[in-house]
């Protein structure tokens, strides 16, 4: 489990391995990722878009900016959780995802809370983020 908390606001992800969606022999390598998203603040916040940039295993790197979480733009009121499950496919065996999410509260103040990084591995290996 990776995580990382800003402005109270706490964000964890669990990466896993999709051997079904994968083909190693045609360079498909697919993960899924669940995170949580855990408002410990004091204030209504809600989620209004993502940025994530992903680093596969030879150095290309893919941006990804968007509204929202599949399809979803969730309002966390204090002591509120959200939870959603994406995935990524790469064309390496493992790779390195990071970003954030831009949020709104109340006042209509927009600010970023960190996604922390994140490592994408085959089963059995695993690498350090930094």
């Amino acid at each position: 489990m990776y995580r990382a908390i800003t402005r109270n606001i706490e964000v964890q992800v669990r990466p896993f391995y999709l051997e079904d969606r994968s083909d190693p022999s045609e360079n498909r390598y697919v993960w899924g990722y669940q995170v949580t998203i855990d408002n410990q603040s004091d204030e209504f916040v809600q989620l209004m878009s993502r940025y994530w940039h992903i680093t596969d295993g030879t150095g290309r790197v893919e941006e990804v900016r968007g509204a929202g979480v599949v399809g979803d733009q969730p309002e966390l009121n204090p002591g509120d959780s959200y939870q959603y499950t994406s995935g990524c496919p790469l064309s390496t065996p493992s790779g390195i995802m990071v970003g954030h999410y831009t949020m709104r509260n109340k006042r209509g103040e927009t600010f970023d809370i960190a996604i922390p990084a994140f490592s994408l591995d085959l089963p059995g290996t695993r690498r350090t983020v930094n």
